[in-house]
This record gives C-alpha cells, sequence and structure tokens, in this order.
C-alpha cells in the first residue's frame, strides 16, 4: 500500500507540477471571487494548518513543503490523505498524466466518501458549480461546510437563477448555522418560488418565522438593481393564518415595508382577495387601480341603499 508520508510515493519523480504562472493566476483570481478563502483554506484551516500560502504552490519545493505540512499536522489519516488528493486533482489536470488522484486514492486506501467532498470542494474552487453539486449534494456526504456552499452558490448564481442553490438544499437539507446563509437561501427561494419560500418560513420558530416573513414580503416587492419588483399578488392571494396576516398589515402600513414598490398595491389586492370591501374602498388610488377601487364604493353604497 502507498505511503503518504513518503513524497516520492505521492508525487513520483518525473511527475510534471501544473502550478505554472498561468494556473497560480487563476486559482489567486478565484479566491479573489470567493471573499479571498477557497475552500482548500477552509478545510486546511479547519484542520488546523492556518499557515498563508502554503497553497498554491509555487515551485516543486513548495509542492513538497506543502507536503511536509499536511503529514506533520495533528489530524487523521483520512483527512491528511484528503488534503493530498485535492492537490493531486491539479496534476490531473495538465492531462498527460493518467489520472493520478485516481491511483493515489486507490493505493492509499483513501475512503470513497473522502474523494467524493474533495472532488467536489475541487470543482467549487474552480467555480464550475454545476459539476461540483454533482459531488457535494451525494447522498453519501455528510453536510459539511454546507453554510459556504449555499453562500457562494447563491452568490455566484448566473442571471438571478438560483437552480443549483435550491437544488442542494432539496438533496442535502442542511441545518444552516450562519444568519447569512439562512437569509442568502431564503431571498433565492422568494425570487423562485414564493409559495416555497412561504412554507420554509413556516418550518421554523416564532421568532425567525416572522423575520423570514417580512423579508419575503420585502424580497417580492424591492427591485433589485435592474431586476424589476415581482408582482406582489403572488402572496397577496395565498391562505395565510392570523399570525401572518398581522405580520402582512403590519409590515406593509407601519413597518419597514411600507415604503417598498407596490406596497399600497399589494395592501389592496389582499383586501380585496379577503372579501374586506369596505377597507379596500377607504383607499385612495390611481391608475387602473383607481376604476377598481370606484366600482368598489359604488357597489357598497348601492348595497347600503
Amino acid at each position: 500500500m502507498l505511503d503518504y508520508t513518503k513524497h516520492q510515493d505521492v508525487f513520483p519523480a518525473g511527475l510534471q507540477s501544473p502550478y505554472d504562472r498561468k494556473l497560480q493566476h487563476e486559482i489567486e483570481e478565484h479566491r479573489k471571487s470567493l471573499g479571498g478563502s477557497l475552500f482548500i483554506d477552509r478545510v486546511m484551516k479547519a484542520l488546523g494548518i492556518s499557515k498563508a500560502k502554503l497553497y498554491p504552490p509555487k515551485s516543486d519545493s513548495g509542492v513538497h513543503q506543502l507536503h511536509q505540512q499536511i503529514c506533520g499536522a495533528s489530524m487523521s489519516t483520512n483527512h491528511k490523505q484528503s488534503l493530498l488528493y485535492y492537490i493531486l486533482l491539479d496534476f490531473d489536470r495538465l492531462g498527460r498524466q493518467n489520472a493520478v488522484s485516481e491511483s493515489f486514492a486507490s493505493d492509499s486506501g483513501m475512503p470513497s466518501t473522502f474523494q467524493v467532498f474533495m472532488k467536489g470542494l475541487w470543482h467549487m474552487d474552480r467555480q464550475d458549480y454545476e459539476r461540483a453539486l454533482e459531488y457535494v449534494a451525494h447522498p453519501s456526504l455528510s453536510p459539511d461546510f454546507a453554510d459556504d456552499i449555499v453562500i457562494t452558490l447563491v452568490r455566484h448564481a448566473p442571471g438571478n437563477d438560483y437552480s443549483l442553490a435550491l437544488s442542494y438544499h432539496h438533496a442535502v437539507q442542511p441545518v444552516l448555522k450562519t444568519s447569512l446563509a439562512l437569509e442568502l437561501l431564503f431571498d433565492a427561494m422568494a425570487r423562485t418560488n414564493v409559495t416555497e419560500a412561504l412554507l420554509f418560513s413556516r418550518s421554523h420558530p416564532p421568532h425567525t418565522r416572522q423575520v423570514l416573513f417580512r423579508r419575503l414580503l420585502s424580497s417580492i416587492l424591492q427591485p433589485r438593481g435592474k431586476e424589476p419588483a415581482v408582482d406582489g399578488g403572488d402572496i397577496a392571494f395565498m391562505p395565510l393564518d392570523a399570525a401572518e396576516e398581522e405580520w402582512f398589515e403590519e409590515h406593509l402600513t407601519t413597518g419597514e415595508g411600507r415604503s417598498l414598490s407596490k406596497a399600497k398595491e399589494t395592501l389592496l389586492i389582499r383586501k380585496i382577495a379577503c372579501d374586506r370591501f369596505a377597507e379596500a374602498g377607504k383607499q385612495r388610488s390611481s391608475g387602473p387601480w383607481g376604476a377598481v377601487l370606484e366600482g368598489i364604493r359604488h357597489g357598497i353604497e348601492g348595497h347600503a341603499d
């Protein structure tokens, strides 16, 4: 069996290093795009290797130093194998070196779950998110680094298409630990499927549920950059419970949502949808809703006569 502690066993003589200036630049650009930390940076930090600038190695001696740092760290054998496997995935990129990562995994007895996860993180770091999802959402894995994965998939969603982030959520069902990850995932839901977002909010404790419901209203009604506000009718016609009804009214009348685009219009639609015609008739509106309100007022007055 391969001895991963021996440098020549992991990186045999004649194995060409892939870390030319082009790849180093590419990796650094990906690091900047990911907020200054690659997933491999986060894994190494979590495993006790915090020395900066070990990855990517700048030369053969840098590869040797990185190997020593990994082998000398206080972590399990499987974790050490995982870090070395990630590095060897870079060597695979040369194409002329027949899957050195697979040979290492096979010869060292590295568990397949570690291979799947590290390959997923490697693709995340290369910003090949569709391919990464095939691995990080694998049913054999525990949801490690789930918050970071969700944040990355939402922030790098192309053209506001959040399908990859939502697919990861549906497949893994992670319990998110940070408010940032929860908020970004919820916003992605709200911009994609209002019903799904509403049901998701109901799965949380009362206080968080209230915060998410208000966030749902704001996400629907607030334009983002060049993206227009979503039609508020989606939420206005939904069956809400007593608490949600109260939050809806408060947020759009006296709360932070009162200044949102279409806030008044959405309140009006809600009142009409709930047969609260007397309340709706008291509102003032111009445009197409002006004629609707006028009809409601005439109807109420005629009924009173």
